[in-house]
């Protein structure tokens, strides 16, 4: 008998009847050392379970690996949750969506376009089956049937909106099976007909998506599944933002209303998201339907805990809502965390990208035209394309099939124009001002994406490149990871000379009491920062986010180091830390 069961109309937890009051919560979004904060702030507001996705891509960087350690401890979060006295719901995918890198599918099978993916392709569910093999060893001490946390367990994730191979779903359960999962199994589908039929499996509990009609949501699964609890595995309180659109937001009393009505109808649920966290470095998403969208770097999600762990106005307002229907602990709700006082730190060292290339990355040599950045194996970051230009005069490069996704264009070091992927630009206008002039491509990868057909697309330069109809031929390829830097050569801003294009910057700061705070960038246009070697993610002027979370773990007393990565000139030497995060205006 597991742990957790159901009923005709409910669960039962040790045979007892039993409601699930969750919330999701990342641990791959949150920084390690606030994990126990985040946690016990969840059983505060009445939470008796926390959900979470499993990255694959970050887990299994590499085939035949796996990585188990820092943000990616796992089994750590796991016991944690259990030390708070909290069940947890675990959704390993193998796809999770999550507004993530790729959907959390890892770049190096991606890249296999003969691959069907979340199919019963057997080039697929061997590449996962591999996984799991390394993945669910040490994951099994925290199954509930071991004395563990973990109560149930999620078969892929919003199947129906993608697929309709019923083959692939029963290869999936029973790969946890075969694995030592006793626990409950489930799937979870937007609560419609086709989206149920298509991503449902016989045996397997069904659970349902959405964040409001809670009661023609709810009427709609049970019409799919007659019997057995009625659950809504995410509760969509808030939303995801895209670079150059508001921040969105929810009525906190709108959300509770329906939070109440869900828990009058007797369901379970799972708030999505209870605490969203950070796309820390460069594992934000993107969504690619008529344009391409990329996430950015705060996953807010208007949930009810901020993205620096604080009580927002749903907080309270759903622990009201849940003390109706469960018991909630008597201790009072926590306080917002210290933030840093208001800081200025000046950078007042400076290393240009382009001259330093290849002290940051070998050169990969390609005869012919550019490679994308999976060919040059790297699965995020930047990658610098680098050749001449044989004939000198006014012309056209021509990008065939376009870049993925942002690139910028230099002749000699100067700035010649920009193309995106967003804007389905293929062509440039130059001058060129001599025969044998630097060609240069700094191409962003800025997320893969997470939803739809589009996993997997290339990023880099996506085909030949012309001038005028003449082909250019033998590139230096950079792949730059920026998984550190080290190897940045600094000198003072006054020893560097200036110029128009993408350089580092580095200054220091002290810090008394390391506290959470946020690094405001007014006059710097886009880039990349790091404090003390944390890689806080990615800024644009653009918006609507106009800061960037620092955790407080991050600093440390004394001297502080933070390095930004500019990629347009600034004449701004100074970057803020301040108390107040800004992410931007708010949908109307």
């Amino acid at each position: 008998m597991t742990v957790l069961s159901t009923s005709s109309d409910g669960f039962r937890l040790h045979g007892e009847p039993f409601r699930i009051i969750s919330g999701a919560m990342h641990y791959f979004r949150i920084h390690p050392d606030q994990w126990a904060d985040r946690l016990r702030k969840a059983r505060l507001m009445g939470l008796n379970t926390v959900e979470t996705y499993v990255p694959w891509n970050l887990h299994q960087p590499e085939p035949g690996t796996l990585v188990l350690d820092g943000i990616l401890d796992l089994p750590r979060y796991l016991r944690l949750a259990q030390a708070e006295g909290l069940h947890v719901l675990l959704r390993p995918g193998p796809y999770i969506c999550a507004e993530w890198d790729g959907g959390g599918l890892p770049s190096w099978l991606t890249t296999d376009t003969d691959i069907r993916l979340r199919t019963s392709d057997p080039r697929f569910t061997d590449a996962l089956d591999r996984y799991f093999d390394l993945l669910l060893p040490p994951l099994l001490p925290q199954l509930a049937a071991n004395g563990g946390p973990v109560i149930a367990v999620q078969v892929e994730n919003e199947y129906g909106a993608y697929g309709d191979d019923r083959a692939y779903l029963e290869h999936l359960a029973a790969s946890f099976r075969a694995r030592g999962v006793e626990e409950l199994l489930f799937t979870c589908d937007q609560a419609n007909p086709a989206h149920l039929a298509a991503g449902s499996l016989p045996g397997v509990l069904a659970t349902g998506t959405f964040g409001s009609r809670i009661t023609e949501s709810l009427e709609q699964l049970r019409a799919h599944q007659p019997e057995g609890p009625l659950m809504c595995a995410e509760f969509w309180i808030g939303w995801f933002d895209h670079w150059g659109e508001p921040h969105h937001v929810r009525d906190a009393a709108d959300a509770a209303a329906d939070l109440d009505r869900l828990l009058s109808a007797g369901a379970s649920v799972n708030i999505y998201m209870f605490h969203g966290g950070t796309n820390f470095g460069f594992t934000n998403g993107a969504n690619h339907d008529h344009a391409y969208e990329p996430i950015v770097t705060s996953y807010d999600y208007d949930a009810a805990l901020t993205e620096s762990g604080d009580p927002g106005p749903k907080y309270h307002a759903f622990r009201e809502v849940i003390a109706r229907h469960a018991p909630v602990p008597e201790e009072p709700a926590p306080a917002p965390s210290p933030k840093l006082p208001p800081t200025v730190v000046e950078l007042g060292e400076r290393a240009p990208l382009l001259p330093h290339a290849s002290v940051l990355a070998e050169p990969v040599r390609v005869d012919a035209g550019p490679v994308t950045m999976e060919e040059l194996g790297l699965r995020a970051g930047y990658a610098l394309y680098r050749t001449t230009v044989p004939v000198p005069g006014d012309g056209v490069l021509h990008f065939t099939g376009g870049v993925g996704d942002r690139a910028q264009v230099f002749v000699d070091g100067a700035p010649v124009g920009v193309l995106a992927r967003a804007d389905h630009e293929e062509a440039l206008p130059v001058r060129v001002p001599r025969a044998g002039a630097t060609l240069d491509v700094l191409v962003e990868n800025m997320g893969g994406v997470n939803y739809g057909p589009r996993i997997g697309a290339p990023k880099g330069l996506l085909g030949p490149v012309t001038f005028d109809g003449t082909a250019l031929h033998g590139w230096d390829c950079h792949p730059l990871a920026l998984d550190t830097m080290g190897a940045v050569p600094f000198a003072p801003a006054a020893d560097s000379p200036s110029d128009a294009g993408p350089a580092f910057h580095r200054g220091t700061f002290e810090v008394a009491t390391p506290a959470d705070t946020f690094l405001a960038l007014p006059g710097w246009t886009k880039g990349q920062a790091w404090i003390n070697g944390f890689h806080l993610g990615r800024y644009w002027n653009r918006g609507p986010q106009r800061t960037l979370y620092v955790p407080a773990p991050v600093l440390r007393p004394g001297t502080n180091e933070l390095v930004v990565l500019e990629l347009r000139a600034t004449t701004e030497p100074r970057v803020h830390l301040t108390d107040t995060p800004d992410l931007g205006p708010v949908k109307p």
